[in-house]
């Protein structure tokens, strides 16, 4: 934990759809720049520790190899990389974890993925986040970082566990922007202050530190409920719109887009 001298210096936790993000550049450089930038702001000089946490799709090495080619454009080499494994986990795979620069939450099966990390990494990787690791949820990951998760292919009300609860809301990825049936049956179902963002393909979230949503690359959709007087609230359907400084550079195709496959 923290020095009681010292306050720890919070980062955004950042939460992607897919893995396009990490290979993404807008107007202000790569997003992994950013990322840098933020493990700059506590070791200026380096080197960092990325751990990446595979547990939801059964550590396929072929989606560690995308997390390094992630880090590799940054300046993050393999060797300051390592993978935590979910199954045989070794004491060096505890230690690098907890000390970790970066966290890295794989996508998958969400309750699959979730009950090894309640199992094995939980706790490691709360007190990452409050001493200032930078923690990126993809996928699944994305979803267990928030309030609830639940189980794929089931009716969702019968299957909701809760999660990391890191970040104060119900996420949902991937899904159409008419389509997001799931996310909207949860948080209606929580009730009132509760929320929910889904995050279309290609797209992701910051949650800052000051409990606010920034939208990355594309908007966000947010369910919510809104007091309409004293007696009644509403529930609502709105959009976070990405600010000017994250509209994507169009190349001279007009093309934006990655390999939407990437998990």
């Amino acid at each position: 934990m923290s020095n009681s001298n010292s306050k720890p210096n919070v980062k955004p936790i950042f939460l992607l759809a897919d893995s396009q993000v990490l290979f993404w550049q807008g107007k202000q450089g790569l997003f992994m720049d950013r990322i840098r930038k933020l493990m700059e702001e506590d070791k200026p000089d380096g080197p960092y520790k990325a751990a990446y946490i595979g547990a939801s799709n059964s550590d396929k090495p072929e989606y560690y190899d995308i997390f390094l080619a992630a880090m590799n454009q940054v300046g993050i080499t393999d060797d300051e990389c390592q993978m935590i494994r979910s199954k045989r986990t070794r004491k060096k795979d505890y230690k690098f974890l907890e000390e970790a620069d970066l966290v890295l939450l794989a996508g998958g099966d969400i309750e699959k993925g979730w009950n090894i990390i309640k199992e094995k990494f939980q706790q490691q990787v709360v007190d990452r986040y409050y001493n200032g690791a930078v923690i990126i949820g993809i996928s699944a990951g994305a979803i267990q970082l928030g309030m609830r998760g639940w189980k794929e292919g089931e009716p969702v009300l019968d299957s909701l566990f809760e999660t990391f609860q890191l970040v104060p809301a119900v996420i949902d990825v991937h899904k159409e922007e008419s389509d997001w049936v799931d996310l909207h049956v949860v948080v209606k179902h929580l009730g009132s202050y509760n929320r929910g963002f889904g995050i279309p393909a290609g797209g992701a979230a910051a949650y800052h530190p000051d409990w606010s949503f920034e939208a990355i690359r594309h908007h966000l959709v947010e369910f919510s409920y809104v007091k309409e007087d004293h007696d009644k609230t509403e529930f609502k359907r709105s959009m976070i719109i990405p600010p000017e400084s994250q509209y994507p550079e169009i190349s001279e195709k007009g093309d934006d887009t990655l390999n939407s496959n990437v998990k």
